[in-house]
């Protein structure tokens, strides 16, 4: 015999197929694209009142914001576009911890064992790339799951860019400070001309060295010094000594087409003593265009690691 419940009596709720929480955090679409505007605004009304005011309290806060002001913009791109499944934290750590410790061990050795010279872009390039990769295995060290070519050209870049952001905070720091007293003009080019360049430097050699790094780690989460690891990062540290040498180059070239003579302490400084409008005029163009041409093979390398990084675990 069945019993009915008494008319009017709410019946209970039979529970359905429960929803699984999404995998990874959400984050707004487009978050980069607003964090760069944001801040774009922010370092422009900044660089204004500078100006305006002339006041000295205002410069940590531009050099700052015009170091930062690309590369930060890069954790929340990579988060959405590649790296949902890393983690906000391995990201930024990588970002925070990367490029601090990379900035950490690679100054200390360019003090003391670089001086002036033509071979000095060469060894800026092998104890920088060697700092950052050592900052990324540090900063991966407890977490044996995050391999692959994808992992690494996420986290590699993040690091770079951490890096690039201290780098550019130092150099608009030494354009403002000069004998003749704050230099602002100096330093708002200085952090125009390296945000504009930031994601063809640091953060894309980095990206490279750590893509095929973390290829070649093991699923115990033990690095390998594997023979393309080595390669590869050779093969970064001489694009970044090209970079580093287009300066120079651009030099070189001037006198040569101008037709004066230079001598090769003057390419490791870096000037022109006493240039004509036309030196000036070309050595613009060289200097400007210099860096473009080394960004192009490592564009071009960067984007076939991508193509085999369609996840970020499989390694070899």
């Amino acid at each position: 015999m069945t019993h009915s419940s008494p008319p009017g009596t709410p019946r209970a709720r039979i529970p359905g197929p429960q929803q699984p929480p999404p995998p990874f955090p959400r984050i707004g679409a487009g978050l980069w694209k607003r964090c760069l505007g944001g801040r774009l605004t922010l370092w422009a009304l900044t660089a204004l009142v500078t100006y305006t005011t002339q006041s000295t309290a205002l410069l940590p806060t531009l050099i700052l914001l015009g170091g930062f002001l690309v590369p930060v913009v890069f954790v929340p791109w990579a988060y959405e576009r590649h790296g949902r499944d890393l983690g906000v934290s391995a990201i930024l750590g990588c970002f925070l911890a990367g490029g601090a410790l990379g900035m950490l061990g690679a100054s200390p050795m360019e003090s003391y064992l670089l001086r002036p010279s033509l071979g000095m872009f060469t060894g800026v390039g092998l104890i920088e790339e060697a700092a950052k990769l050592g900052a990324l295995v540090f900063a991966l060290r407890r977490q044996p799951g995050i391999r692959g070519v994808r992992a690494g050209l996420v986290l590699g870049a993040a690091v770079g860019f951490g890096f690039a952001a201290l780098e550019s905070c130092g150099y608009a720091f030494g354009a403002a400070v000069s004998a003749d007293g704050v230099g602002l003009r100096a330093l708002l080019e200085t952090e125009i001309l390296r945000g504009v360049l930031a994601p063809f430097g640091h953060g894309l050699w980095t990206a490279i060295a750590g893509g095929v790094l973390l290829a070649h780690r093991r699923p115990n989460g033990h690095f390998r010094l594997a023979t393309p690891v080595v390669g590869a990062w050779l093969g970064v540290c001489v694009l970044h000594a090209l970079w580093d040498a287009t300066h120079g180059i651009a030099i070189w070239l001037v006198a040569r087409l101008s037709g004066t003579g230079l001598a090769p302490e003057l390419f490791a400084q870096g000037y022109i003593p006493q240039p004509s409008a036309a030196q000036e005029h070309l050595f613009t163009l060289f200097s400007a265009g210099g860096p473009m041409l080394v960004a192009v093979p490592g564009v071009a390398w960067v984007r076939s690691l991508a193509h085999r990084g369609t996840s970020w675990r499989n390694t070899p």
